[in-house]
């Protein structure tokens, strides 16, 4: 009988997250078994921080429930520690230095000669490029942990990378709609099973349970939960006009009746950013919690019987419904269509499906359980997407100028086409085009 090999001769999974939502998205697909049976590989979890100033922003490891997402994996590394003093959405080997990273890597992780199989999110950019260039003989897995996954991929990526990814694995989000990222290089999706996602879920609020600040909202009987994501660090908000966005949540939720009202602000979001929120709800008569902790607002889902998530486009929108069956409402999306530029922003994705599924709150609509997609959603996400990545999609040019001709002037679909941009591409619902520029448009030749 040949002996049991040693730990370090097992090959090696290299799980890279930077968020807690996507942390618990690789440990529930590692739960349900999508990368194999316990033992037979060594799995390491790899965090990155990519904010600004990495020293200074809430890091991964403090937040509520990591350890025990932690605890599932063989050992932690640390992504930015490893290439300090380099900032990890910038640095990348030049080609002619990926061999020695590689051996660098390798021994600092101690991860043996054996095969390294590669787990990433966001692979068109840094780390995940910079980790398939030091290991461009490993396999390449994606997940996706949002709404972005429906989207075409942000920017092409180099063949000799492309050829090495084997799936995509991600969430659904929204049943009966297929991701579109990673399919111009005929990467296939596999979905993460629900139960597994919502099991890990359960397991970080009960790490919140004897947390003082979650036990003090729940004990307010909130009915209502308000989400904040902290747009202007994007730069698709200032500061002023996110608050007021916060109070407009507020003043929908308090029209609908409700007088006990949880917010939960973004991670990143600076002190104080409540301010005009309290004094709103102050003017409203509603009793306003600010749930400023290290949590995921999943985690408040599983302890209290929440009648209503508002948001503008967050993707814990679309988990209070799917996996808790909350009912959803969203406020400014609209705004944010009409101003979000460039357009092949990846953000366009996520504000198109929010704002096709999901009932306006400032309308007068009820909110709602949005459920499967309805049939009218993946043409306009497939359109979408076509004038963000043209050149990704040239087969979807016919069913997205077919698309347009029948809907273009709809007000409900106008908004999420940018005329000149449509122009540009030769489509129904641009500006009529002189005869010879429309000739040198490539596009429109097409």
């Amino acid at each position: 009988m040949a002996p049991a090999p040693r730990p370090d001769d097992r090959p090696v999974q290299l799980f890279q997250v930077s968020t807690l939502y996507g942390a618990a998205t690789v440990a529930a697909a590692v739960d349900a078994g999508l990368y194999g049976e316990p033992g037979t590989a060594r799995r390491l979890l790899l965090l990155s921080h990519h904010a600004e100033i990495p020293e200074t922003a809430l890091r991964l490891e403090t937040m509520t429930g990591y350890g025990r997402i932690a605890a599932r994996f063989d050992g932690v590394l640390d992504w930015n520690a490893t290439i300090h003093p380099y900032h990890p959405a910038a640095w990348g080997p030049r080609p002619e230095e990926a061999p020695l990273w590689q051996r660098v890597l390798r021994t600092a992780w101690d991860l043996g000669p054996g095969p390294v199989e590669l787990i990433v999110e966001s692979i068109q950019v840094n780390p995940a490029k910079a980790l398939g260039a030091c290991f461009p003989e490993s396999s390449v897995e994606v997940y996706a942990d949002g709404l972005m996954s429906y989207g075409p991929t942000r920017s092409d990526l180099a063949q000799s990378l492309a050829c090495r990814v084997r799936r995509l694995l991600h969430l659904d989000l929204v049943p009966g709609l297929v991701p579109m990222l990673l399919t111009e290089y005929g990467v296939p999706s596999a979905l993460v099973p629900d139960t597994a996602f919502r099991a890990v879920l359960a397991e970080i609020a009960a790490d919140a349970a004897a947390d003082p600040a979650v036990a003090r909202a729940a004990a307010a009987a909130p009915t209502a939960l308000l989400l904040g994501q902290y747009l202007a660090t994007l730069g698709l908000l200032t500061v002023e006009e996110e608050e007021d966005l916060h109070v407009r949540m507020l003043r929908g939720a308090a029209a609908l009746g409700h007088r006990s009202v949880v917010f939960k602000p973004h991670p990143t979001a600076p002190a104080g950013y409540s301010t005009a929120l309290r004094e709103a709800a102050e003017e409203a008569g509603v009793r306003l919690t600010v749930l400023d902790v290290p949590l995921l607002a999943e985690t408040f889902y599983e302890r209290c019987d929440l009648r209503l998530v508002v948001g503008c486009f967050s993707t814990a929108m679309l988990t209070a419904a799917v996996y808790y069956g909350v009912p959803v409402a969203r406020v400014g999306t609209g705004d944010l269509l009409r101003r979000l530029e460039p357009f092949e922003n990846s953000n366009r994705i996520p504000l198109t499906v929010v704002d096709h599924l999901v009932p306006d709150l400032e309308s007068g609509a009820a909110p709602a359980l949005p459920g499967r997609a309805p049939a009218s959603l993946a043409p306009l996400v497939r359109a979408v997407g076509y004038c963000m990545r043209h050149t990704a999609h040239p087969g979807l040019r016919a069913g997205t100028a077919h698309y347009l001709a029948e809907h273009h002037a709809d007000p409900a679909v106008a908004h999420h086409f940018a005329p000149d941009r449509l122009t540009e591409l030769g489509l129904p619902g641009g500006a009529p085009a002189r005869s010879g520029s429309l000739f040198r448009r490539a596009a429109a030749r097409a």
